[in-house]
């Protein structure tokens, strides 16, 4: 009965035009039909609940993490992060202000993603909002899963899932949509760890802002949009390399390097940080060195590239609110983060210092060089969503960049000098 009443309230939801990906207006189709379905766990753990995503996926594997952010739905399930993952949210009610337009900004960079396409490889929610309401809604959440191919189920206890995970650690899931697929044993997993990177990388060189005054070279781990655009408003023009090009040879052409995000292990991008250590190097030794700051993956890399080490966190750290302490100057910051792995910062190598550090676990959150403009964070400064505590490394990271491409430009003291080399500017 219980059941009957949910789907009779699940379907009184409104129906609007959808922006497609190529702009044309389209009418959505209706929401899904609930199946059984459930979301069966490495440990032996079974969730039952009801499919409201797509009903036609074969079984759905992935490593199963969560949550606690409250707002920012389509940007966790677009963030290249979660690529692969199974994502559990643990705020209860999801789905309630719907599925905004595919529309991009003035640099051409989605505005309310951060990717072209869901990452996550399914979605796991307490109570599922069909009827959304909010001005800037195309579609609901569901529709959005249905047409992505994305399984997503609802009713499910997923505070009970979390409390799992934090007590025996990440794990393995499988999601399986309708009877038949739930009496069906799951496949084998498959660990695609190592090729996430190159699965969410760019594919080519591009530039984001190209009348900007500041060349920065950005490695693309799995970027999400808003960084590009932190950078992109503070002047930034901003180059996007795939993870594994070595910029090195032509280093000096830029005014910094910017490390992304992105998913995996750290370990299996080893090729992406000999890379990274080449730019260290290379910057270090110039008389005027190059800034080179990091996020997420792009900080565990730096670390890499440094001479820190690695390893698996017990469960991750993620959501909107893991508070952060400032090794440097005090002071305790509110994050978001999405993360499994950390940087093991109790050796520092020569010359490199712990900057930020997690107040809940005592983990990494940040290194930075004593000396070199060379800094990285665990968490997330351009968080889509918020908090917004963070923004302010950007303006650091600027601010080095600036310094330097001002103070290795030569003076000109003589005003007819000056005026001869606007003059030939101008002609040519």
């Amino acid at each position: 009965m219980l059941t009957l009443l949910y789907k009779r309230s699940f379907y009184c939801s409104r129906s609007l035009a959808t922006l497609s990906n190529s702009g044309i207006l389209t009418k959505p189709t209706g929401e899904s039909p609930l199946l059984p379905s459930s979301l069966r766990l490495a440990t032996g753990d079974t969730f039952s609940g009801l499919s409201f995503g797509c009903p036609k996926t074969p079984i759905t594997s992935g490593e199963v993490v969560f949550t606690t952010s409250l707002v920012g739905y389509p940007e966790s399930m677009t963030d290249p992060s979660y690529h692969g993952q199974i994502l559990v949210f643990t705020q209860p009610l999801i789905g309630n202000y719907g599925v905004p337009p595919p529309v991009t900004d003035k640099y051409g960079l989605y505005k309310y993603f951060e990717s072209s396409k869901i990452q996550v490889s399914g979605i796991i929610v307490n109570d599922y909002a069909a009827k959304y309401s909010h001005w800037n809604a195309i579609e609901s959440l569901g529709q959005w899963c249905t047409r992505s191919n994305i399984p997503a189920l609802t009713g499910v206890d997923t505070r009970a899932i979390v409390s799992l995970l934090r007590e025996r650690g990440s794990t393995i899931g499988h999601i399986s949509v309708g009877e038949d697929a739930m009496n069906q044993e799951p496949p084998l997993y498959v660990d695609n760890s190592a090729d996430a990177i190159a699965s969410v990388s760019s594919k080519q060189h591009r530039v984001y802002n190209p009348k900007g005054s500041y060349k920065i070279a950005l490695i693309d781990c799995g970027a999400k949009q808003n960084i590009i655009r932190c950078l992109a408003d503070r002047g930034a023009q901003v180059h996007v390399f795939p993870h594994d090009t070595d910029i090195s040879p032509f280093l000096e052409t830029f005014d910094g390097v910017f490390l992304s995000n992105g998913p995996g292990d750290p370990l299996a991008a080893t090729a992406t940080a000999v890379n990274v250590k080449k730019v260290i190097q290379k910057s270090a030794a110039m008389k005027l060195p190059i800034p080179v700051f990091g996020i997420c993956m792009g900080h565990q890399l730096l670390g890499l590239a440094a001479g820190f080490s690695t390893y698996k966190l017990p469960y991750g750290n993620r959501g909107h609110n893991q508070p952060a302490l400032n090794l440097l100057k005090g002071g305790c910051i509110i994050t978001s983060q999405n993360h499994g792995y950390a940087i093991d910062d109790t050796c520092p190598p020569a010359g490199w210092l712990p900057y930020f550090r997690n107040a809940n676990d005592g983990s990494n959150e940040g290194i930075r060089h004593e000396s070199l403009p060379f800094a990285s964070v665990q968490f997330h400064p351009e968080a889509m969503g918020g908090p917004l505590d963070t923004q302010y490394l950007f303006d650091d990271f600027l601010t080095q960049v600036k310094t330097r491409k001002y103070a290795a430009k030569p003076k000109i003291e003589n005003l007819a000098t000056q005026q001869i080399l606007k003059d030939q500017l101008l002609a040519n």
